[in-house]
C-alpha cells in the first residue's frame, strides 16, 4: 500500500508540473508582492492585488490540489521576501480566501471541462472566497487587531472608518466594515480575476487540455521514477538554500 502510494505520489508530482506550478507561484508572488490599497473607498489595510489570475488559470490546467499549492506558495514567497506584518494572522487569512476561491473553482471544472463549467466554478469560487472573507474579518480578523495590535482600543479602527463613510461607533462598526468595506472589496477582487481569467480561458482552452492529458497519470519504469525524485530533492535542496539566504539577509540587515 504504502509502494501504492508513492508511485501515486510521484506521478502527480512529475518534473513537469513542478516546474508549471513554479512558474505560476512566481507570477503569482510578484502580484501579491505589488498589492495596494484603494483609501479613498475602502480602509488602508484593505489591499487589491491579482494573484489570483494566475492562480486561477494554474487551477484549470493542473487541477485543484495544484492551485492550492500555487496560493501557500506565492504567499510562503511574500513572507520570505518582505516578512509579515501582521503576526501571520492576515497571511493566513489571505491563504484561506485564496484556497476558498481556486480550489471550488478547479472542482466543478475538472468534472465540466466546458466554457459553462469554466463560469460555474469561477462564480462558485467567488462566492465562496467573498462569503468567507466576511467571516473571516468578523471572528478573527477584526477581534486580533484589536486584542493585539490596538490593546483592546476600537479608536484606530473607529477612525479610519470615520474618515470614510462618517461617524462610525462601536456598535456600527460591524455593519459598515463587512457590507460596506469587505464585501464590496472582495466582490470586486474576485469579479476582476474572473473578467480576466474568462477571456484568458476561452483563448488557451485547447493549451489547457492538452496540459490535462500530459498530466494524466501515467505508468513510470523504475529509473525514471528514480529521476524522478533525483529532480525533486535537487528543487528541495534549492528552495532550502534560497530560503537560508533570505533569512541570513534579512538577520544581517538588521543587524548593520
Amino acid at each position: 500500500m504504502q509502494t501504492a502510494n508513492a508511485a501515486g505520489g510521484a506521478k502527480f508530482f512529475s518534473s513537469t508540473r513542478i516546474a508549471v506550478i513554479a512558474v505560476f507561484s512566481a507570477i503569482a508572488a510578484v502580484l501579491y508582492i505589488l498589492k495596494f490599497p484603494i483609501s479613498v473607498i475602502f480602509p488602508s489595510w484593505l489591499e487589491l492585488n491579482f494573484s489570483d489570475i494566475p492562480a486561477l488559470i494554474g487551477t484549470f490546467a493542473l487541477g485543484p490540489l495544484s492551485g492550492a499549492i500555487i496560493v501557500a506558495v506565492k504567499i510562503v514567497l511574500e513572507l520570505l521576501f518582505t516578512g509579515t506584518s501582521t503576526m501571520f494572522v492576515g497571511d493566513f487569512a489571505d491563504l484561506i480566501l485564496g484556497c476558498a476561491f481556486v480550489v471550488p473553482a478547479g472542482l466543478i471544472y475538472k468534472y465540466h471541462r466546458t466554457f459553462k463549467g469554466a463560469v460555474a466554478g469561477l462564480v462558485v469560487g467567488a462566492l465562496c472566497s467573498t462569503a468567507l472573507s466576511i467571516l473571516a474579518n468578523w471572528l478573527i480578523l477584526v477581534p486580533f487587531y484589536i486584542m493585539f495590535f490596538f490593546g483592546g482600543s476600537w479608536e484606530p479602527l473607529l477612525g479610519t472608518m470615520s474618515a470614510i463613510f462618517g461617524e462610525v461607533t462601536r456598535d456600527t462598526f460591524y455593519t459598515f466594515y463587512l457590507w460596506c468595506s469587505v464585501l464590496p472589496f472582495n466582490a470586486m477582487r474576485c469579479i476582476i480575476a474572473v473578467l480576466v481569467v474568462l477571456p484568458v480561458y476561452k483563448h488557451i482552452s485547447r493549451a489547457i487540455n492538452r496540459l490535462n492529458s500530459r498530466f494524466t497519470p501515467k505508468e513510470r519504469t523504475e529509473e525514471q521514477t528514480k529521476k524522478l525524485y533525483l529532480v525533486l530533492a535537487i528543487v528541495g535542496v534549492v528552495l532550502l538554500a534560497v530560503i537560508a539566504t533570505v533569512i541570513l539577509l534579512n538577520f544581517f540587515l538588521k543587524w548593520y
